[in-house]
C-alpha cells in the first residue's frame, strides 16, 4: 500500500479530514535524508510554499495518510499538482514498523525565502497536532521568518 507523506499544513489531520474525508491518517515517520524548506518566491506569490529537498543530513516529520483515489483527485488540484506547481514522488519513510513506501508532494520551483511568521505558526500547530516530537515543533518556531 502506497501512503501519502504529508508535511507542514497537512500534517494537521483536522486539516486532512475537511480535504479528504475518506483518507484516514494511518501514522507518523520521518523523511530520512530530506529537508523542510520554503520556495516559491519566483512564482510571484505573496508568500514561499513548504517543500522538502534532499539533504543527507536532515530529516523531516511526516504525517501518513491512506488517500482514497477521489480524495486524490481533489489533493492534486489542491496542492498544485494538477497545474504543474509540485509534483508527485515516490520515496519511503522510516516508521516504527520499518520503511513505508509512501507518495508526496515536491515544488517544482526554486528553494528560497523566509515564511511569514503566520505561517510558520501554522506549520508548528499542524506538527503540534499530527504528533511530532517536541524537539521538531521548537526547531520549526525558531527558523528565520521575513520581517514584519
Amino acid at each position: 500500500m502506497l501512503l501519502y507523506a504529508a508535511y507542514g499544513s497537512n500534517l494537521d489531520p483536522g486539516r486532512m479530514r475537511a480535504t479528504c474525508p475518506r483518507s484516514p491518517m494511518v501514522g507518523t515517520g520521518w523523511l530520512e535524508g530530506w529537508r523542510l524548506t520554503f520556495g516559491g518566491r519566483e512564482l510571484g506569490w505573496e508568500s514561499v510554499v513548504t517543500t522538502v529537498v534532499e539533504d543527507p543530513d536532515h530529516r523531516t516529520f511526516v504525517a501518513l495518510y491512506d488517500v482514497e483515489s477521489t480524495d486524490a483527485g481533489t489533493l492534486d488540484e489542491l496542492e498544485g499538482a494538477a497545474g504543474g506547481t509540485y509534483r508527485r514522488i515516490h520515496t519511503t519513510v522510516a516508521t516504527l514498523n520499518g520503511d513505508q513506501s509512501v507518495w508526496l508532494y515536491v515544488l517544482n520551483g526554486y528553494e528560497g525565502g523566509l515564511p511569514s511568521v503566520w505561517y510558520l505558526a501554522e506549520l508548528a500547530a499542524a506538527a503540534e497536532k499530527a504528533g511530532a516530537p517536541e524537539d521538531y515543533i521548537a526547531a520549526l518556531r525558531k527558523h528565520p521568518t521575513t520581517p514584519s
